[in-house]
């Protein structure tokens, strides 16, 4: 056996239908497309979620629900975070500069601190808003918070 000799096994490899090819090959004229209608015409293609005309799914769901063009999104930090962001980086104000710095948030976010955990030394805090128990709790061990 040889290379060239190679050959796939009998009636493995099949021949493919030529279609439109004349009347004297048995699939000319409509070309097995039947007839008339938009899938017999040249450059036809379905939609995506086209269903045979029957009222497609996202149509037949009830609409639920709006985003409110309004709302204003905060990135939340706890008094935990604002211990662990003191002790890791060594600074007495944690500001927005700080935060954006560290990479803690983006340029963009606005950023609220909420009293959830500890706060053992003392900050001067700077935000775009503050929850009453943080400001208590920052407050008690003698900081501030600034409201931008």
């Amino acid at each position: 056996m040889e290379l060239h000799s190679l050959k796939p096994a009998k009636g493995a490899v099949k021949q493919g239908k030529r279609i439109a090819r004349g009347q004297g090959s048995g699939r000319g004229g409509t070309s097995t497309r039947g007839h008339k209608g938009a899938k017999s015409r040249s450059g036809y293609s379905r939609k995506r979620n086209f269903e045979g005309g029957q009222m497609p799914l996202q149509m037949r769901l009830p609409k639920r629900g709006f985003k409110n063009p309004n709302r204003v999104a905060f990135v939340p930090i706890n008094l935990a975070r604002l211990q662990a962001i003191h002790e890791k980086y060594q600074v007495d104000t944690i500001d927005l500069d700080t935060l954006v710095a560290q990479g803690i948030v983006k340029k963009t976010d606005k950023v609220k601190i909420l009293g959830l955990g500890e706060l053992k030394t003392k900050l001067s805090v700077t935000a775009h808003a503050c929850s009453a128990t943080a400001k208590a709790a920052i407050e008690a061990q003698g900081g501030t918070v600034n409201i931008v």
